[in-house]
């Protein structure tokens, strides 16, 4: 078992994924998962998945070696192969090719000078377009050779030489594309805006899925699962590029950072984590756009229909038998416990609701594993105010806490006072702010001002002395 088994895990846990070694066998295949992607996020992902998983670090470390010997980044090189020579220093991939490094550094500084050189050029001869394209061929070479702060820059400066709309557009997701490497995901949100301030409706319906789905990334790693869940759902279907059935033309530009398997996950848990019964039916089960994402990965429909169907042990155990794939996900595994013990919580919770008691017995054959006991789980999500119920101790019983509907009622009847109290004394100020010719014209687009805008830092203006009607 990985050496961060058990349940349930804490939130804080997924915080701090640095050392996770997970030993437990992932129900993928690594060469039909890594084909879904494009460019260096296949790195990327080989690079993670062969630090963390001890069954087939070796294997995909082998692959980082391949795939890093096929761009320009000794740096990545460097990282695959050096943890491949402590895990399996018999494999040939493990014997670091110097020569390769020599040459390919050689290379790239190389062609570092020749596009600083022409840049140059273009500035003194001010060409705004060969400016621009200058800028973008240097940003290309800096990102292919892992300077992801200079990649940003250069294609920071493409700015200040568009001339249409298309150039915002391009200069907006190679940023996107650097900036979700950098894992900046404040400038994948910024940059997804300029997109949708400057795109027509033709280019929505190309940019759509591709826009969803990176916002939907940074909603997801700032915690906002239920943003994240919103803009995974209403991504377009398509996302796998012009070959894959119903595709969108420009979808294959998605796949250099999320395939179509990922939005699925990536939607279904989040909306798993966040969103009420009702709503997963409505806008998970019977979404049409979604549905089709749905159809990869099969087990998150059917997690999410056992939810529904207050099913919740099933559901559960679905997620815990997919636990390790996500673990190997670079964008899931800091999110995975927390999203595992939101939906857990729900699960007790949705469980408790239609009963004013239930066993301790009965909770633990529902939620824990065979000579584990829910008792302390459910003690924290009382301490949480999760869960509104006390423990029974002696007789082993979970009990609601009794309600109080006579002093709910009085609560809300006065406040219902209070709030009629309010909007009378408003009512009657207006009436006497126009009867003594205090209101306030409206400018063009007509009407009066504000009620608002007649109060002054909380004091009221007053009509009684000007006005005999006063109050």
């Amino acid at each position: 078992m990985s050496q961060t088994q058990g349940l349930p895990a804490s939130p804080t846990q997924s915080r701090s994924k640095k050392n996770l070694l997970v030993s437990d066998p992932p129900k993928f295949d690594l060469e039909s998962y890594i084909a879904n992607y494009k460019g260096r996020t296949r790195l990327e992902r080989l690079i993670l998945i062969g630090t963390c998983s001890s069954y087939l670090g070796v294997e995909a470390l082998k692959l980082a070696v391949r795939e890093a010997k096929k761009g320009k980044d000794i740096k990545r090189y460097l990282e695959a192969q050096n943890h491949l020579e402590t895990i399996g220093p018999q494999e040939p991939e493990a014997i670091r090719d110097k020569a390769w490094i020599e040459k390919t550094e050689k290379q790239n500084q190389a062609e570092t000078q020749r596009l600083e050189a022409e840049l140059k050029g273009y500035k003194n001869n001010l060409i705004k377009e060969s400016i621009r394209m200058g800028n973008e061929d240097l940003g290309k070479h800096y990102q292919a050779i892992g300077d992801l702060p200079r990649a940003f820059d250069s294609f920071s400066r493409m700015r200040q030489d568009v001339s249409m709309t298309k150039h915002i557009i391009d200069i907006s997701q190679h940023l996107i594309g650097v900036a979700v490497e950098q894992k900046n995901w404040v400038a994948v949100s910024s940059n997804v805006q300029k997109i949708r301030g400057v795109m027509t409706s033709e280019d929505e319906q190309f940019l759509q899925p591709y826009l969803y789905t990176t916002e939907g990334l940074a909603f997801m790693d700032s915690g906002e699962y239920y943003n994240a869940a919103l803009r995974f759902l209403q991504t377009q279907p398509g996302l796998g590029g012009t070959s894959a059935p119903g595709a969108i033309p420009g979808g294959s530009v998605c796949n250099t950072i999320i395939s179509p398997n990922d939005v699925a996950v990536y939607g279904g848990l989040c909306a798993l984590a966040t969103m009420e019964r009702n709503e997963l039916h409505s806008q998970v089960l019977e979404n049409s756009k979604f549905r089709t994402y749905l159809e990869l990965e099969p087990h998150i429909r059917r997690a999410i229909t056992f939810f529904v169907n207050s099913r919740y042990s099933a559901c559960l155990s679905i997620l815990e038998a997919y636990r390790t794939d996500y673990w190997l996900d670079i964008h899931l595994q800091k999110h995975i416990d927390e999203i595992y013990h939101l939906v857990r919580s729900k699960s007790i919770v949705q469980y408790f609701i239609p009963f004013s008691c239930v066993t301790l017995d009965s909770l633990n054959a529902a939620f824990v594993p065979a000579g584990k006991t829910i008792d302390k789980e459910l003690a924290m999500m009382i301490q949480r105010k999760d869960l509104e119920a006390r423990i029974d101790t002696q007789n082993r019983l979970l009990t609601s806490v009794p309600s109080a509907p006579r002093s709910a009622l009085q609560t809300s009847t006065l406040e219902t006072a209070k709030e009629y109290e309010r909007e009378a004394r408003r009512r009657i100020q207006h009436m006497n702010i126009v009867g003594a010719d205090l209101e306030i014209k409206g400018g063009k687009r007509g009407g009066l001002a504000p009620i608002d805008d007649l109060f002054d830092n909380g004091r009221e203006l007053r009509s009684r002395n000007t006005h005999p009607g006063g109050f």
